[in-house]
């Protein structure tokens, strides 16, 4: 994206392993707090299949694309939208949800 505000290679960067400091942050929390058990780090995989209206939908409302003027919005809808035309008018996006949980062992 030519002239974008911010990067947008910065922003797809990493994945789980750059959320993993707070993840480690947060059992550190569970594990200084001393009430309980050791804490358990528990991954989900799972999928979605969006169309290109569903998509479309959600690009104004991530990140840095709520700061973007509307001329240069409309410019990257246009750009992703013909994208997506492209693979057949939807992909399936995969994602992973991470939680931390810990038994309470003092009242």
């Amino acid at each position: 994206m030519p002239d974008a505000p911010f990067d947008l290679r910065a922003m797809t960067r990493g994945g789980l392993d750059a959320n993993q400091p707070i993840l480690t942050k947060a059992a550190d929390g569970m594990r200084e707090a001393g009430a309980f058990g050791e804490p358990e780090q528990w991954r989900f995989d799972w999928e979605r299949t969006y169309t290109r209206d569903a998509w479309l939908d959600q690009i104004p409302t991530q990140g840095a694309f709520t700061r973007l003027p509307s001329a240069k919005l409309a410019e990257v809808l246009e750009g992703v939208g013909a994208a997506i035309d492209a693979m057949g008018g939807s992909f399936t996006m995969p994602y992973a949800t991470v939680v931390i949980t810990a038994t309470r062992t003092a009242a």
